[in-house]
């Protein structure tokens, strides 16, 4: 029984009561909750996050990571990628393909985001990488919101590539994927400066847009690409809550959202994506 091993785990007798309680005990680094649930008989866990949700050209990233249970030394330095140099983070990326038990890199176009959504395309791209992984994990934790549809266990964590080691893994590889495919895409369609933004709504990708109009590899459905090409309006309705959608939790919560809505992360500032 589950709640037998989580007892004899934590040093302890096995219970006769459900659901298992679960003790938390500090683990090195960002592995405190992988270590619970893998203590539990839960594991093996996999981290999912993606990195592309909030620029107006190019593709989503979404990784999907399974680490081993034991901490490794060279994974030591795992954190939310957002918070590790570009340097920093070209470095792990081989030890995180390495060392991983399984790891999955799926990405979707501009087009297809175009088509069903940034949300949809976020929650379907996550179910593509666990479904992708080499080894079926016991457990998932996502970054952020819930994602329906993943055939075994999952739990949201907000924050979660600052607060897991699998979740930051995933971050760190859906990055540099990104990263690395935003400096082809400055190679084949110059003028943008997609190697140095990297697609978001700086200033100078700005003045590029209005100057060159939006390639192929621009969100359509995104305002400022659509006015750039003057594309008539979508529905505005439609239009904010797309907008809200494609801002992350932490921008959400640095820039004071006041509501989250649904299963979604959900920021007052629509500007950053669009």
């Amino acid at each position: 029984m589950v709640q037998d091993r989580v007892a004899q785990a934590s040093g302890g007798t096995p219970s006769k009561g459900w659901p298992p309680r679960v003790i938390m005990r500090r683990a090195g680094g960002l592995r405190t909750l992988e270590a619970a649930l893998i203590r539990s008989g839960l594991g093996p866990v996999a981290g999912v996050d993606e990195a592309g949700r909030g620029p107006c050209a190019g593709p989503l990233v979404v990784a999907a990571c399974l680490l081993a249970p034991k901490a490794y030394d060279k994974l030591a330095g795992l954190d939310d990628s957002k918070k590790l140099t570009e340097a920093v983070r070209e470095e792990l990326y081989p030890v995180i393909t390495r060392l991983a038990l399984a790891w999955k890199v799926v990405v979707v176009p501009a087009w297809e985001i175009d088509s069903i959504g940034i949300h949809v395309a976020n929650i379907e791209g996550m179910r593509r990488a666990v479904a992708g992984l080499g080894q079926r994990p016991g457990y998932v934790l996502t970054d952020g919101f819930r994602v329906p549809g993943i055939p075994v266990p999952s739990l949201p964590v907000i924050g979660g590539d600052g607060a897991a080691a699998c979740i930051a893994a995933a971050s760190i590889l859906a990055k540099v994927t990104r990263d690395r495919m935003m400096v082809e895409l400055d190679e084949r369609l110059p003028g943008y400066g997609f190697a140095g933004h990297k697609g978001y709504n700086t200033p100078e990708h700005t003045a590029a847009l209005n100057r060159l109009g939006p390639s192929s590899e621009h969100r359509r459905s995104w305002r400022n690409v659509r006015e750039a090409a003057g594309l008539r309006p979508e529905n505005g309705a439609l239009d904010a809550a797309d907008a809200l959608l494609a801002t992350g939790t932490d921008d959400m919560i640095s820039e004071g959202a006041e509501a989250v809505v649904g299963d979604s992360r959900v920021a007052t500032d629509a500007a950053h994506a669009r």
